[in-house]
């Protein structure tokens, strides 16, 4: 059928729509950009301190010394992936449960394991393949009442906003470096850490668990640089981050973020 230039132009219109829509659905990173809302349940564990809260799966310490505060949640095996996931941030919202469900959402950072028990295959939220969050009681409140308990919830991937530049907490021993990776900003999960001394070349370090990568290289009385990516596949190189005379249990925050 032969067209005219308006209908021509029309068509043309339409197949660019058509190809950008594809190209943003195809990207493979909605989840992370926020696109897609995913069902599962929310509950929470300690109390209004956040005591139990601290430390974790994911390497993490204080987490209020490191920025995350109360905002956090633990994973549910389906979610934790080994570890993987930690650092990925999620925005939350309690659903379809209006005697419990408070209105809004929440933003948490996965810094936690929500482990399975399997004594309780019909009882336990976090044995697979449920999709659990294990919540603060803080940021449980936020959303649903206390006497819930337990409730549906909505969530997705967003990107995770932090404050200052990416952090290394320095582990190990002087054969043995570890370092946590954390503050990260954007995808907020790290999939790969690199380091390299001031008298050495790059070199891979692996995953330890969580968030913490170590390398078995003596890099002491060494300046160190990192370079640090994420699971959206973008990579930041923290220059010279830590001076020549750096020791064990110290932090260093760099100048660059996601």
């Amino acid at each position: 059928m032969k067209m005219n230039g308006h209908g021509g132009r029309f068509l043309l219109l339409l197949v660019t729509i058509g190809a950008v829509f594809f190209f943003f659905s195809a990207s493979g990173n909605d989840d992370v950009a926020g696109a897609h809302w995913i069902q599962g349940h929310g509950t929470f564990y300690g109390d209004m301190s956040g005591s139990e809260t601290m430390m974790g799966a994911c390497g993490y310490g204080n987490l209020f010394e490191q920025g995350y505060g109360l905002e956090t949640t633990a994973l549910s095996e389906a979610l934790f992936n080994n570890g993987a996931t930690c650092g990925a941030c999620y925005e939350v919202k309690c659903y379809n449960d209006p005697q419990w469900c408070l209105p809004g959402s929440i933003k948490v950072t996965a810094t936690n394991f929500c482990p399975p028990n399997y004594s309780k295959p019909h009882d336990n939220w976090c044995n697979p393949p449920l999709k659990h969050f294990d919540l603060s009681m803080p940021m449980f409140l936020k959303i649903a009442h206390y006497r819930a308990g337990i409730v549906p919830i909505l969530f997705r991937r967003v990107p995770c906003v932090k404050s200052g530049g990416v952090k290394f907490e320095l582990k190990g021993n002087p054969w043995f470096l570890m370092v946590v990776v954390y503050n990260v900003a954007g995808a907020g999960d790290v999939v790969a850490v690199s380091v390299k001394g001031s008298n050495s070349g790059w070199m891979a370090m692996s995953r330890n668990w969580g968030q913490v990568w170590d390398v078995h290289s003596q890099l002491g009385g060494q300046g160190l640089s990192f370079r640090v990516t994420t699971s959206d596949g973008r990579t930041v190189e923290a220059d010279n981050v830590v001076p020549s005379n750096w020791q064990f249990g110290q932090s260093y925050e760099a100048r660059v973020q996601f």
